[in-house]
């Protein structure tokens, strides 16, 4: 997988590159790399992660709800059960 991008530093497409091939089994570090591809806007969607690394998207939802985790649409991120509203 290759990702370019042109106004990141070289350690951050390094990381992109080699660190993530796929994507992490451990629901904390999930969660982390998921929010953090989606905030940094390498990808618009979950959907687009998803079919970039080869799963679907509801596979990684039913998983990480079962870890205390559900997906906001509003808010583009998974966040922890009960912290998933915007109450602003």
């Amino acid at each position: 997988m290759q990702f370019f991008c042109t106004f990141a530093p070289k350690f951050y497409v390094y990381y992109l590159n080699k660190e993530m091939d796929y994507l992490p089994k451990d629901p904390a570090i999930l969660v982390s790399s998921v929010n953090m591809l989606l905030r940094n806007e390498e990808f618009d969607t979950l959907e687009s992660l998803c079919y970039n690394f080869g799963t679907e998207p509801q596979d990684i939802k039913t998983y990480l709800q079962g870890h205390g985790f559900v997906y906001s649409e509003k808010q583009r991120q998974f966040r922890p059960i009960g912290y998933d509203t915007v109450t602003r």
